[in-house]
């Protein structure tokens, strides 16, 4: 379906715009399921299901993203087997990946739903809506297996250059989930839980296409699933360990912003919400870039062409501006009508408008830290962007925005989180001009 791209050889612009077009595609319908799913849920059962839905969606971010991180160690080992040119390279680690993530997948679905109710106590969930959070989040980690599943071939055809083809397993998936979830929750009256049953059935249906279609058509060198070797097993939790602790860390900081805005209530709690689901979508533009980076740089520096590397960033550094600002303009101008998408109490239309108004001009540095770190990842310097992750996180989000929510309230919210997003921008820029990420080696002797 998809074209191949050679990252190593032609104009970088041009490739960079072409192939994150799609990855931006992909991401806006993958980010749709939880959309239509705020959509449906807060408009057909009200403000504390959409608060219900948010805060079990930081939970299953949370608990399920070492294997998201994982994902990311996929992409820099398997772009740079490409890079190499090694066809046997490819093919082995895919299957390491595949026995792995499999295994990793059944225990974090098991031990979620049992630990579903106790975490969301732990949060401070608002008694109101932790029975519907629990439902739904119970629900969430039953599917994991296909979340993870249809991710993971996104990623594989991603690292070979190939960021199209995952566009049509993902849109049928969201055809199906927009069609499923009013049915779910109104006719069948499942509630929370029906939007949850409803995006677990679309991701079946979208990983086992994906998976049928990618070994009938050869698109991608996968082989019948084996033992792997202790080589490749530990080249991929060198990488896999330290980048899925980036993830948890990165998680886990979302759920205590969290826990900071459920501080001061329901009506806060739905609007931050709501702007949350905004927010996923002002993002992905930064994301995709930050994940085209991340595959090119992977494959020139496979290929040991730096210069390509460094001006593969600086391409992505400049577009990711370019884009964001002009993002940033927009969400300005309507933000309230976004926020009224999703709920109509008033106080929280209020605080999710004023949310994003203070917020909006503050995205393009957090885009800033999404295309750096994918220039270090693809090194193999995971390690490194887990200690940045963790300097931004829980030395500046959380402690700021605790602060500052303390000292000037709600609004303390947007400001914190904004003023980490400058600082964290910063010591990332130092970090990949001074650091010594390009030392980093992927593979075992």
């Amino acid at each position: 379906m998809g074209k191949q791209y050679d990252f190593t050889e032609g104009p970088l612009a041009k490739q960079l715009i072409f192939y994150s077009a799609p990855i931006i595609l992909t991401n806006l319908l993958q980010v749709s399921y939880q959309f239509i799913d705020s959509l449906w849920v807060g408009n057909l059962i009200g403000a504390d299901a959409l608060g219900a839905v948010a805060i079990s969606g930081t939970v299953v971010f949370t608990i399920l993203s070492f294997v998201i991180g994982l994902n990311n160690a996929a992409l820099t080992i398997l772009s740079q087997q490409k890079g190499r040119g090694s066809e046997t390279g490819l093919r082995n680690y895919l299957n390491a990946f595949v026995v792995l993530l499999t295994i990793m997948s059944v225990v974090l679905s098991v031990a979620g739903f049992f630990l579903a109710k106790p975490i969301l106590a732990l949060l401070g969930t608002p008694d109101t809506m932790i029975d519907m959070a629990t439902s739904y989040l119970r629900v969430n980690f039953f599917g994991i297996l296909f979340l993870f599943g249809y991710n993971f071939i996104n990623t594989v055809f991603r690292s070979v250059g190939d960021s199209k083809t995952p566009i049509y397993f993902v849109l049928t998936a969201v055809l199906l989930n927009t069609v499923l979830d009013p049915i779910f929750i109104a006719v069948f009256g499942w509630g929370v839980q029906g939007a949850a049953v409803a995006t677990i059935v679309s991701q079946g249906v979208a990983f086992t296409t994906g998976a049928i279609y990618s070994v009938r058509k050869k698109l991608v060198p996968f082989s019948k699933p084996h033992s792997p070797s202790k080589r490749e097993v530990l080249d991929i939790l060198k990488l896999g360990i330290p980048a899925g602790l980036q993830m948890s860390v990165i998680s886990a900081g979302v759920m205590a912003i969290m826990s900071v805005v459920a501080s001061f209530g329901p009506a806060v709690v739905a609007g931050y919400g709501a702007a949350q689901r905004l927010d996923s979508l002002i993002m992905l533009p930064a994301q995709a870039i930050g994940t085209a980076v991340n595959s090119m740089a992977g494959q020139n520096i496979g290929a040991g062409k730096w210069h390509r590397v460094h001006r593969i960033t600086l391409v992505g550094f400049l577009y990711n501006l370019g884009i964001m600002f002009a993002i940033a303009g927009i969400v300005v101008a309507f933000a309230g009508a976004g926020i009224r998408l999703f709920i109509s109490d008033a106080e929280a239309v209020r605080f999710g408008t004023d949310y994003l108004k203070m917020i909006a001009f503050f995205y393009p540095f957090l885009g800033i830290n999404f295309v750096l770190n994918g220039a270090v990842r693809a090194s193999g310097a995971m390690f490194q962007v887990l200690v940045l992750n963790i300097i931004s996180f829980w030395i500046l989000r959380y402690p700021v925005t605790y602060f500052l929510s303390g000292v000037m309230g709600e609004k303390g919210i947007a400001v914190g989180i904004g003023v980490s997003f400058v600082i964290s921008s910063i010591i990332a820029f130092l970090y990949y001009r001074f650091g010594k990420w390009k030392q980093a080696e992927v593979f075992g002797k």
